[in-house]
């Protein structure tokens, strides 16, 4: 058993490729970059976690319900590895954090007051702006 946050039956696949950057000619050789698809439905998240998971994921998120994250910083496959698990698991702790409910507020009697009086002011200040009639 890994010490992953996630069981490891949802791991759909984990595929090395050959990565770009730092490495030199040992990076034409040897596939270091690690693609890791995880299936989120077996992950076990409530509802709230598995939309917020859906937002944060973006395009990392297949219509499949697959989760593919690629992790190529590393020279080392096991570190491009441990990256990719990583980045799944912070993935899926933000997803579990609880947005706070929006309490809904509306203004005092006092403010509405001083609104519709500040309104009568300006409506004054306005009023007084036009034509002048010499009677």
């Amino acid at each position: 058993m890994s010490t992953d946050p996630f069981p490891d039956d949802a791991i759909v696949e984990e595929k090395f490729l050959a990565a770009s950057g730092p490495g030199g000619q040992n990076v034409n050789k040897v596939a270091t970059a690690v693609q890791l698809r995880i299936d989120v439905f077996r992950l076990g998240l409530p509802p709230y976690a598995y939309q917020q998971l859906k937002t944060l994921a973006g395009t990392k998120l297949t219509n499949g319900g697959e989760l593919v994250i690629t992790a190529r910083k590393f020279r080392t496959q096991d570190a491009n590895r441990t990256d990719a698990r990583e980045r799944v698991a912070e993935l899926i702790d933000k997803a579990l954090e609880r947005q706070a409910r929006r309490v809904k507020t509306k203004p005092s009697k006092g403010a509405k007051a001083r609104r519709v009086d500040e309104k009568k002011g300006r409506s004054t200040i306005k009023a007084g702006r036009g034509k002048v009639s010499v009677d």
